[in-house]
């Protein structure tokens, strides 16, 4: 809550901007193990076109820098079914949501079939935020007012 002595008297505050946070904290393990047993079913599962392109690449090149990477996506997804409030039910499903990267690096929600249009309807922009290190994965989503 804003203190209202830190306001400018002129001006009228702004309602929070903030339509919902998720976060995700997962063992990287977990979803090594995961891959192990399931393989390329648990891939189209859980990552959609363009998250799929790039673990092959990071995969092919080092398996765990790949296995982070699928982590990593993972914990977005969980972080951001939290954040718009429905948790791992429809429209919400793990490969409508990609967690892709802007020319700049920074990532970014994309959105994709009846995900999108439910999501369009109700929020505005969606903030992600990744992070790993040696063992665990994280994510952080917040999600806009429309």
């Amino acid at each position: 809550m804003l203190d209202p002595s830190v306001l400018d008297p002129q001006q009228t505050p702004v309602a929070a901007a903030i339509a919902g946070i998720g976060t995700d904290l997962i063992y990287i393990e977990r979803i090594q193990k995961a891959f192990d047993r399931h393989g390329e079913r648990f891939l189209k599962r859980i990552l959609g076109a363009g998250e799929r392109e790039k673990f092959q690449r990071r995969y092919d090149r080092d398996p765990h820098r790949g296995i982070t990477f699928l982590a990593t996506r993972f914990a977005a997804k969980e972080a951001f079914s939290k954040a718009i409030g429905l948790g791992m039910r429809m429209p919400m499903y793990w490969s409508a949501m990609q967690t892709l990267n802007a020319p700049s690096g920074k990532p970014m929600v994309v959105l994709s079939g009846d995900l999108k249009d439910w999501y369009e309807a109700r929020f505005g922009e969606a903030h992600v935020s990744l992070t790993d290190e040696s063992d665990l994965a994280m994510a952080l989503v917040i999600v806009e007012r429309k």
